[in-house]
């Protein structure tokens, strides 16, 4: 079995769209995933899956369309893609900031046409960097005043997102071991 980690868009903030982690495992669990766990209520999953990543963010986002009458957009990596990501990330160091620090996960690889035109883009002193299906992320200050959003990246690239602060990327690497 290979662990997989699902990162759920737009779960339990603001009280809207609400799934409880507990009946989002079971969910998974009665889909036949292996070994499934969340992590705070964001919408954070690991769990064991032979399945493509493709085939398992479709019915996981079925499932829940079906369950809880809403869409959810459901991005799937295995263990060792986030260990890539993290590994590439330029922003972090042994002394950044990691409250500093997020990573936007794409549902698919931009085009290079959508990479270019977002590239033009300068928010200083915040920072980014599009790599394949990630865009780190290096904000001066909080997040939510940072105009690189998710609706940002998904207008611009063209591609569904979510976005993790860096300290959830790496507790999700270290729980997905």
């Amino acid at each position: 079995m290979n662990r997989k980690i699902a990162i759920l868009r737009g779960i339990n903030v603001g009280g809207k769209r609400k799934i409880l982690m507990a009946d989002l495992k079971s969910l998974c669990e009665k889909l036949g995933w292996k070994n499934v766990n969340t992590y705070i209520q964001s919408g954070n999953l690991i769990f064991d899956s032979n399945k493509q990543n493709v085939e398992l963010e479709n019915v996981l986002e079925k499932v829940i369309k079906e369950q809880f009458e809403f869409d959810v957009p459901v991005i799937v990596r295995s263990s060792r893609e986030f260990q890539t990501a993290i590994d590439k990330n330029q922003f972090y160091s042994k002394d950044a900031d990691i409250n500093q620090l997020h990573l936007t996960f794409l549902k698919e690889k931009p085009t290079d046409e959508n990479v270019e035109k977002t590239l033009i883009y300068n928010y200083e002193p915040d920072k980014f960097k599009i790599v394949d299906k990630d865009v780190f992320i290096f904000c001066s200050g909080k997040y939510h005043q940072s105009k690189l959003t998710n609706n940002f990246f998904e207008k611009k690239l063209n591609v569904g997102a979510t976005t993790r602060n860096w300290k959830t990327v790496l507790k999700l690497q270290e729980l997905s071991q």
